[in-house]
């Protein structure tokens, strides 16, 4: 007998309206003739000069323009990297505040995780709530169980190895006998992170016997960190 799936009315489209797309493409249509009009002006001046202007055009002029945009170019990339960096502090320590004045386990599990991303998987700059997020990650570790929750579970394991929480070792050790390979290789992951020697024995047994290959991986790169 074959089971016939509930119909569902499709999910709405949200569309460009028209008026804007056809002034999108209007604008488009003109840089083009713009440029087509600029490059056409140059390669026309370019033509009526004399032998002697144009040398002195590809000697003198062509060196200092070109490396008038590359100076101009690099000033702007460093500019725009310190306002990044600036933007990017500033965000952190937003969330850093959020973290420490919120209350409920799922949303400073959420903060927890939405920092170590913003700070690109380092523990820098994060030491003063770096209790704080050990237990709530390590709280989620703990409770995550189940076919639902296992990835869940894993993102909490290999962020305890990013803050550096030694005291999880023994846990992370044991997860790397978990029913769930991505639990497994997250496991690995962090304990590379922490350099975990005491962990070493069993990464190398991991990275030979394991079944999934992204464990074995991860295991190997783990044990690689510690030398």
């Amino acid at each position: 007998m074959t089971a016939h799936k509930p119909t569902t009315s499709p999910r709405p489209v949200h569309l460009i309206p028209r008026s804007i797309a056809n002034h999108r493409g209007q604008a488009n249509i003109t840089s083009v003739l713009i440029l087509l009009i600029v490059i056409v002006g140059l390669a026309w001046t370019w033509s009526h000069l004399d032998f002697d202007t144009q040398d002195f055009v590809i000697d003198e002029v062509m060196p200092i323009v070109f490396l008038t945009v590359v100076a101009t170019l690099g000033i702007w990339i460093s500019v725009k990297k310190i306002i990044g960096k600036k933007n990017t502090l500033k965000r952190r320590d937003l969330l850093i505040q959020r973290f420490s004045q919120e209350k409920s386990p799922k949303k400073r599990f959420d903060l927890a995780i939405e920092l170590i991303e913003l700070n690109n998987y380092k523990p820098d700059g994060l030491e003063s709530i770096s209790k704080g997020m050990a237990e709530v990650l390590l709280h989620t570790f703990k409770r995550s169980q189940g076919d639902k929750q296992h990835r869940i579970k894993a993102i909490a394991a290999s962020h305890l190895g990013v803050i550096q929480h030694r005291e999880s070792v023994p846990l992370l050790m044991k997860a790397l006998e978990d029913d769930y390979a991505y639990v497994r290789s997250s496991a690995a992951l962090a304990l590379g992170r922490m350099r975990a020697t005491e962990a070493k024995a069993k990464l190398e047994h991991t990275m030979k016997e394991d079944w999934d290959q992204t464990v074995r991986s991860r295991s190997r790169e783990a044990v690689e960190r510690m030398g």
